[in-house]
């Protein structure tokens, strides 16, 4: 049950970031599976700020193969990713 309390601390500390830092003038509000690249959200920049607020909140390194969509393009997408690089994963 921590775990996915946990998760949800992720989750929203990841939100709370995407909104302040990229819907800053954007007038709506971000589904758990949006797509950041197709919705405009982030662009090539933004991901590099992104990984820089991972790397920095959650005390991980984001190596450069794991740069991908997969793992980088939508809440919860990062919310995974996050999860299994703290190795807080619920299951």
């Amino acid at each position: 049950m921590q775990a996915k309390d946990s998760l949800k601390e992720t989750k929203k500390k990841l939100k709370a970031f995407i909104i302040d830092k990229f819907l800053l003038s954007k007038n709506f509000n971000i589904l758990d599976d949006d797509s950041f690249l197709e919705k405009g959200i982030i662009d090539s920049t933004g991901v590099l700020e992104l990984v820089n607020f991972i790397e920095e909140t959650f005390k991980i390194r984001v190596e450069d193969e794991e740069l991908i969509p997969d793992n980088l393009d939508s809440l919860n997408k990062l919310t995974t990713y996050v999860g299994k690089k703290t190795k807080n994963v619920s299951k």
